[in-house]
């Protein structure tokens, strides 16, 4: 049977250590670019590994469909991808927190700072609503 086990290490939690909110440093460049450093940079590796065994998990799934699997089957490893996902999109959540907030608040000048502060924030907001929806 070519179904993904529920119980396998696959569907565990984002294979990343606990984030530091000391990565990258404060009031470096973040927007995107060639030369750009993000707040996940240090993990990108591990968050690479991670999305490649989610794409497996989809493939198998696709596979159980070809199959014609039990649909409560089907739903369960739907729902494992999903769990994964979500566990990703959490520690891409901390990691910008932690970097690009963190790194906005240390700006020198106040203007900007609060500027800053407010449109990292925000976008971290509106990224956690998108997750909810």
């Amino acid at each position: 049977m070519n179904t993904i086990d529920v119980n396998s290490t696959d569907v565990n939690p984002v294979d990343l250590n606990p984030v530091d909110l000391n990565v990258g440093q404060p009031g470096i460049d973040v927007e995107d670019g060639a030369h750009a450093q993000h707040g996940y940079s240090s993990n990108k590796d591990a968050y690479l590994r991670r999305l490649k065994r989610i794409e497996g998990q989809v493939r198998g799934i696709a596979r159980m469909v070809e199959e014609d699997k039990y649909c409560i089957d089907i739903l369960t490893q739907v729902s494992a991808v999903t769990k994964a996902l979500h566990a990703v999109s959490l520690g891409l959540v901390e990691e910008h927190i932690g970097h690009c907030v963190v790194g906005a608040a240390s700006e020198s000048d106040p203007v900007v700072r609060a500027e800053q502060i407010d449109i990292k924030v925000k976008e971290a907001a509106d990224a956690i609503g998108r997750l909810l929806r």
